[in-house]
């Protein structure tokens, strides 16, 4: 049996609409989240980001996204999708 590994992952938006509209979505999937202020060591056009754990987020990928990131402790972060 393999375990899959659960992840913290970042999003940024590019509006804040577009994070309230995923933080609903998430909300109806019964995932826990925090939606926070943008982390100074990361930018985007929207001021708001969402936290959340979970293992595989490749089927979560919406067009309000702009950036995925993965951290990996306190203040780094592995960028792992870009919305071009």
């Amino acid at each position: 049996m393999r375990l899959q590994q659960k992840n913290k992952y970042v999003i940024l938006f590019f509006t804040h609409s577009g994070a309230v509209k995923y933080r609903r979505y998430l909300t109806k999937l019964n995932i826990e989240l925090e939606m926070m202020a943008v982390p100074r060591k990361l930018s985007s056009s929207c001021g708001v980001c969402i936290t959340f754990i979970h293992d595989d987020i490749s089927d979560m990928i919406t067009t309000d996204i702009e950036r995925i990131y993965k951290q990996i402790n306190e203040s780094n972060y592995e960028e792992l999708y870009v919305m071009h």
